[in-house]
């Protein structure tokens, strides 16, 4: 996605095991945006997503409220990393 900008986070809290990941999913194809959410061995969730910057804002409102049952406590804000230059598309979910 040429000249998209890019959103690079970490969610901290109670965000797995409470349907975290498809949340984020479902509400990154509805906003067209390419990415993708996976687990980390912290606890934490990961967000690679790559599109126009107002989908980027609204995907971000999103999860900092996360779905029922999730509780977020932090977003971790992190630097675009390089190696993820061919983000998938539709958003999906890695495990």
């Amino acid at each position: 996605m040429t000249g998209a900008d890019r959103l690079h986070i970490r969610v901290a809290g109670r965000v797995q095991g409470v349907g975290f990941r498809w949340f984020v999913r479902e509400h990154a194809r509805r906003l067209q945006l390419a990415g993708w959410v996976r687990n980390l061995p912290s606890g934490e969730v990961e967000v690679v997503a790559e599109g126009p910057r107002e989908a980027l804002d609204e995907l971000a409102g999103a999860i900092a409220k996360g779905p029922p049952g999730a509780r977020v406590e932090l977003v971790h804000q992190l630097p675009d990393d390089e190696h993820y230059e061919h983000l998938p598309s539709p958003f999906s979910v890695e495990r």
